[in-house]
């Protein structure tokens, strides 16, 4: 449908009266109400509002500007910032874009640099940062690209979905599960990577609450499985996503994603001391927060709750979380890629993307309602349900004793946890091998709480048996 713009609305009062580029300013943002009727008396209906970059700014209030204008039942648009370098085409206004920061620039020309030509392998990668990553690796001119997914719709939905930007990498998925030891390195084997985006695991709190052996076969050893088939096959390097749950962890997601990062550490550790060059694979971690829109999130969450009507569910009044997009996260994991493959960066195992100020949940579901044109409250009440098991109400990006180092990077930190020697992981996995077969959640607890001893004093300080600390304090060890 073709557009006639009709006039522009400016909040400077010196804009009154002026035409720009030829169309009108035809008052200020608080004349929208009378401007709409104005043009209604005269037959001549205006059915759309197009925000540009400035009236998405917080200062802006654009949740009101949006709920004034779902009331006059006009469409809500929204122009691309040209500096992003995005094509200027009208895009829909989603409530990420009212959460948006500054976002760190990227050089996009470095990490073309880093990928183009190479053989990537994304586990996960039909999930929504997997996919995402897929989506980055192609664009930056990979020439292979393996994607491992254990769900086929999803497989079949980003295969496609890559298939149809014509790219010149040639893309391949394959069914597989990262339980699957055999599996994995064979399909690592043959196809002989030169990157690894391990993407893939399970990250429903209170799901795997319930379910802590499945938390430890997929979070753990599949992790282990991914990682030790990177090593085999010769990657040069492997990233693993976690999540900001794994630093002083409360919940067995948080604290199998802590055990995987150690693993990781570990293995980079070893690869330091025994290979060098071009024959040694680096390990990295990088930390997300809450990824807006990503499946199971409570964005889309909350939208399903709006469109039926109401209430939205919020667990705490005060519950706290970190937000970034999906594009955002994605595009500072390969940055931090780059700065690990670089000579001289070989302390730096795990990084921590800068997520911003922290947003409050019950925030987040009014202007989300607001977006919808409604009122919080009036039109959608919001219900309160207590906090669920492993939840807190504030996630944090550091341990307290986890030193935070600046790398110079925009928008992204190091840490530097502690490190365990590979030779205590082997007597802790084993431990938890043994207890996942006779599903003894007991152990499990004991086992993973002596490797990350944080996780019982932030859990309540519920004090468990230990099941290893009759060997030396392995636990301290460096």
């Amino acid at each position: 449908k073709q557009l006639s713009p009709v006039g522009i609305l400016s909040p400077s009062r010196a804009d009154y009266g002026l035409s720009i580029r030829g169309f009108p300013v035809l008052g200020g943002i608080d004349d929208l109400e009378d401007i709409v009727s104005d043009f209604a008396r005269r037959g001549k209906s205006i059915s759309r509002l197009v925000l540009t970059p400035s009236a998405m700014e917080p200062e802006s209030r654009p949740e009101s500007l949006l709920m004034r204008a779902r009331r006059l039942r006009l469409s809500v648009s929204r122009l691309p910032s040209l500096e992003d370098g995005d094509v200027p085409r009208l895009a829909a206004v989603a409530v990420e874009d009212l959460l948006l920061r500054p976002s760190a620039k990227i050089d996009y020309g470095r990490l073309e640099a880093l990928v183009k030509g190479k053989a990537v392998i994304v586990t996960g990668g039909g999930g929504s940062i997997g996919s995402e990553i897929c989506d980055r690796v192609v664009a930056f001119g990979a020439a292979r690209l393996l994607i491992i997914e254990n769900s086929e719709p999803a497989l079949y939905a980003v295969t496609e979905s890559l298939g149809a930007q014509g790219n010149i990498a040639t893309i391949e998925g394959r069914i597989a599960d990262i339980r699957d030891r055999e599996r994995i390195h064979r399909l690592m084997h043959e196809f002989k990577p030169d990157l690894v985006f391990h993407a893939a695991a399970l990250k429903h709190v209170p799901i795997l609450e319930r379910d802590w052996s499945e938390a430890v076969k997929t979070n753990i050893f599949g992790s282990i499985n991914v990682a030790d088939a990177a090593l085999e096959s010769g990657a040069r390097a492997l990233v693993m996503i976690s999540p900001d749950k794994a630093i002083e962890p409360v919940s067995i997601l948080g604290l199998t994603k802590r055990f995987a990062e150690m693993y990781c550490q570990a293995l980079d550790h070893d690869q330091a001391d025994h290979r060098s060059g071009a024959q040694r694979i680096r390990l990295i971690s990088v930390r997300f927060g809450n990824v807006l829109a990503s499946n199971g999130s409570v964005v889309p969450k909350f939208k399903a709750q709006i469109e039926a009507g109401g209430p939205i569910t919020v667990t705490h009044p005060d519950m706290v979380r970190y937000f970034m997009t999906i594009r955002e996260a994605c595009d500072l994991v390969f940055p931090a890629l780059a700065h690990a493959l670089c000579s001289g960066q070989t302390a730096v195992s795990v990084y921590v993307l800068n997520m911003g100020q922290p947003v409050k949940i019950v925030d987040l579901a009014e202007r989300m309602i607001r977006l919808s044109g409604l009122e919080p409250g009036h039109d959608i009440q919001i219900v309160f349900t207590g906090m669920r098991p492993g939840e807190r109400l504030n996630e944090i990006l550091f341990a307290s004793e986890e030193p935070m180092a600046d790398i110079g990077l925009s928008g992204i930190m190091a840490a530097k946890p502690k490190e365990s020697p590979m030779s205590a992981m082997r007597i802790w996995l084993t431990a938890l091998e043994e207890a996942i077969a006779k599903d003894d959640r007991k152990t499990i607890r004991a086992v993973l709480q002596d490797a990350v001893p944080e996780f019982g004093e932030t859990a309540g300080g519920r004090e468990v048996p230990s099941v290893i600390r009759a060997q030396p304090d392995i636990s301290q060890a460096h």
